[in-house]
């Protein structure tokens, strides 16, 4: 039991030391602090704004009868759809891997 702990420790800390040890590319306090502020923002909020998108492009098109300006409204949609996608990663997974092995090296 005791030989499972210590091998498992030896692992740990030579993955560790392997990840600090390479070069990898770490995000920018500008890039930290805009997906601190979007990761508040509810995943449904992204959604609602291109469901709103879709309704305004439609009454543009065919309420206003404008469709230059419901095609460039309808050209959000997949914006705030991709932005959604991004914030979920960025929530879930965080956006630079190497400070959180980092944290994690040092807690062990």
């Amino acid at each position: 039991m005791q030989n499972e702990s210590t091998s498992s420790k030896i692992i740990t800390d030579k993955i560790g030391q392997a990840f600090r040890n390479q070069k990898q590319p770490v995000e920018g306090d500008l890039t930290k602090k805009i997906e601190k502020v979007t990761a508040q923002i509810p995943s449904v909020g992204y959604l609602g704004l291109a469901l709103g998108s879709m309704a305004l492009s439609i009454a543009f098109a065919f309420v206003k009868e404008r469709k230059d300006i419901a095609n460039f409204v309808g050209l959000w949609v997949p914006s705030f759809l991709l932005l959604g996608i991004y914030n979920k990663i960025v929530k879930t997974e965080g956006s630079d891997h190497v400070d959180r092995l980092e944290s994690l090296g040092s807690s062990l």
